[in-house]
């Protein structure tokens, strides 16, 4: 097997070269996962497409080859994928909505692997603290390394160390979704790709999904702003807007305005912003697994959710 036919493809020439179509992009991926593909080609095929622009039929191509060789076996409720550098974020307080949606009811997978992370930024680290296992097949919120579900794409991700630039597998990976939850939730660092995920998630056949342009790039709402929501609803697409959520003006992550999750989640601290932050999240989420028909009456839900998380709890986090 051999990546040629596929460099051919899209690298022909102005008058002679298209976009892979879907399942072209299916069996490209299959050969780069198993292994066989010439170096020389796989870099030329992936630093082709980041010079062309991405487009919906090669990335749900790409991630149902992926799919299909990395499935994993357990179910989920909501799929929430982290891929986002750590260059602009602060504390992951993205996990804390997690945990928010997790207890009413749902079972939410996250999955992941990030770059480029200060200590206080680290998702890896906080998830000891926090109480969210790794790779746990019966808990209603767990993590799945990357690296350890699919070692063969996190093989084309760190390219990005080769090339120095990021390639279509970042994208791809968000739109993995292991579990095969009917929901998912996805942060963009770049508006663009809003529109381009929900077009090839639909592709997939994907049910329901909420894109926006998230803190850093993980799915993470600034409460302070309006936020634009792409995506789909029972396999339809739409476009939304919640509104701002809190009437203050600031960052997402101010790095004078550091946020222990731990403490926060514990109530130990107190931050009007960074709980905003985690309760506009978390409405979001639940709004994507259709808890509730609005955006408004869903951050209403986390809210309550938020005021009651310590219900049914032995302790608060240390």
């Amino acid at each position: 097997m051999t990546l040629t036919p596929y460099v051919q493809i899209i690298a022909r020439g102005n008058n002679r070269a298209r976009p892979m179509e879907l399942e072209e992009a299916r069996a490209a991926m299959g050969v780069m996962l198993d292994g066989k593909a010439e170096p020389e080609a796989l870099g030329a095929l992936l630093m082709v497409l980041r010079y062309r622009g991405e487009v919906p039929a090669e990335i749900a191509g790409f991630t149902a080859g992926l799919r299909d060789k990395s499935a994993v076996q357990m179910k989920a409720d909501l799929d929430w994928p982290s891929y986002a550098a750590g260059r602009t974020r602060g504390a992951p307080l993205f996990l804390l909505a997690a945990k928010l949606v997790a207890q009413a009811g749902y079972r939410v997978v996250l999955h992941g692997w990030n770059s480029h992370q200060s200590t206080t930024a680290s998702v890896r680290d906080a998830l000891g603290p926090l109480g969210i296992p790794m790779d746990a097949t019966d808990a209603p919120l767990t993590y799945l390394p990357v690296e350890k579900y699919t070692p063969e794409a996190f093989g084309l991700l760190r390219l990005r160390d080769t090339f120095g630039l990021r390639s279509c597998i970042n994208t791809v990976l968000r739109m993995w979704n292991p579990a095969g939850a009917a929901a998912t939730v996805q942060g963009v660092f770049h508006p663009s790709y809003r529109g381009l995920q929900a077009q090839a998630a639909a592709l997939l056949d994907q049910n329901a999904l909420t894109v926006i342009k998230g803190g850093g790039g993980e799915f993470e709402r600034n409460p302070a702003k309006a936020v634009q929501c792409f995506g789909l609803r029972n396999g339809d697409h739409f476009q939304d807007e919640g509104g701002v959520f809190l009437d203050e003006t600031r960052r997402l992550h101010e790095p004078d305005s550091l946020v222990d999750p731990v403490a926060l989640w514990a109530g130990q601290v107190t931050d009007g912003f960074a709980e905003a932050t985690v309760i506009g999240t978390a409405g979001l989420a639940l709004w994507t697994l259709g808890a509730a028909p609005t955006i408004a009456a869903a951050d209403q839900m986390a809210t309550d959710l938020w005021a009651d998380r310590f219900a049914g709890d032995e302790r608060k986090l240390a």
